[in-house]
């Protein structure tokens, strides 16, 4: 694990923000060729992105906190400025208002953009889970013995006191969730960039997104080290339930037949 690629003075560079930066890149490049190939500016996909990283950062820490109120509590600058603890359901929501706004401001079709948007954020979310395993931000799996199980001795959320209060020995290896969500959202990508042209009505992209997206952090969520919020259940599944939800009744409530080749 390497948490810190780079300390200058008080200057600290984060693999998992590094992986963040190049996960926003990448998206923005995707959505530009999308707006492009759509018939709108591929500049503004640069503004998305910023609006959606500024948002984005802001959900995920709030939500961040939200989930861990105690220790917001005792350590509150700590928990602002951290360079782990964010949620991805909470840069979802931050991130969908604040480029919806910008998305207004320019008078660009929403279901249209959100389209070009719903492969970009798979391919992003990909990205950036790359960066929780490189920096062992804490969303481990559960033990195993499977030959791919990993440790993190390094990680930038405390292993070792994560195996002691766990009651578990040196040694111990668990699933890498973030590698397995890291595949899951290729293939969501995959799947998404298949689709793109296939004619389908506008907004679908964005609903199959939250279907496929769903079922994957659902699934996964199952191996994963988390505390249960209510029901057996833990905070992200039970938002991967109502995303799951959205996603089937629009896309029964818009029909997505294809309407003519793009």
């Amino acid at each position: 694990m390497v948490p810190v690629l780079l300390k200058i003075g008080p200057l600290t560079i984060y693999s998992f923000g590094a992986m963040m930066a190049v996960g926003f890149l990448i998206a923005g490049y995707v959505v530009s060729v999308e707006l492009g190939r759509k018939g709108f500016d591929p500049e503004d996909a640069w503004s998305i992105v910023l609006w959606a990283a500024v948002g984005g950062i802001v959900g995920a820490r709030v939500l961040a906190i939200l989930a861990d109120w105690d220790t917001f509590r005792l350590h509150p600058i700590g928990s602002l400025f951290s360079g782990s603890g964010f949620i991805w359901y909470g840069g979802l929501i931050g991130g969908f208002v604040s480029v919806s706004i910008y998305i207004v401001r320019r008078s660009i079709p929403w279901l249209v953009a959100v389209d070009t948007i719903a492969p970009a954020l798979a391919i992003g979310q990909a990205i950036g889970r790359i960066g929780c395993q490189v920096a062992g931000d804490g969303d481990w799996g559960g033990p195993t013995r499977i030959p791919w199980g990993v440790q993190y001795p390094h990680a930038i959320v405390g292993w070792a006191t994560w195996l002691r209060d766990s009651g578990l020995p040196p040694g111990t290896r668990v699933h890498p969730a973030p590698v397995y969500e890291t595949l899951a959202y290729c293939a969501i990508f995959c799947l998404l960039w298949g689709l793109r042209k296939k004619g389908l009505r506008d907004g679908s992209l964005l609903w199959i997104y939250f279907v496929t997206s769903s079922i994957a952090r659902f699934t996964i969520e199952i191996v994963r080290v988390e505390p249960v919020l209510a029901a057996g259940l833990t905070q992200a599944q039970w938002i991967a339930i109502a995303l799951f939800g959205i996603g089937v009744v629009l896309l029964v409530w818009r029909h997505p037949r294809i309407e003519a080749s793009a």
